[in-house]
């Protein structure tokens, strides 16, 4: 049976990518007052994070936390991912906010109020995800 991980992989990139796109437009907005602004930082993200997340997705299942050869699914390790994913994550959006808005005040402000937004949405998007089996081959979810 081929490995079907790959399009899990990418389903969960577009979720997530939908919700953090709709989180960065928000705040950057709010931060930058400025509507326009706040729509071409995220739908800048649109195609770095979309990569990078992929590549974090990867990563990350190569990565063999586990118990007698058997992966280990926790809460544990969804925090770990949610902690790398945001670093990554953070650094890509203060990038761009400063690139576009041309304010690294306004960067450094949205990259600290995403810290927050996105690490609870990222952690349930994880825990959401954890109960789809989507894209994975017999899975125990004990």
């Amino acid at each position: 049976m081929r490995d079907k991980s790959y399009k899990r992989h990418i389903a969960k990139t577009i979720t997530w990518r939908f919700i953090g796109t709709i989180d960065t437009i928000i705040l950057s907005w709010f931060i930058t007052g400025d509507p326009y602004a706040g729509l071409k930082i995220g739908l800048a993200e649109i195609t770095t994070k979309s990569i990078l997340y992929y590549l974090h997705e990867r990563v990350w299942f190569k990565i063999n936390l586990s118990k007698e050869g058997v992966t280990l699914e926790s809460r544990k390790r969804h925090l770990a991912k949610t902690i790398t994913w945001r670093i990554v994550g953070t650094l890509d959006t203060m990038t761009l906010a400063w690139i576009i808005s041309g304010n690294p005040l306004a960067a450094l402000q949205i990259g600290l109020a995403e810290i927050i937004t996105k690490m609870l949405f990222y952690y349930l998007h994880e825990r959401a995800w954890y109960r789809v089996d989507y894209g994975l081959r017999d899975r125990d979810k004990s």
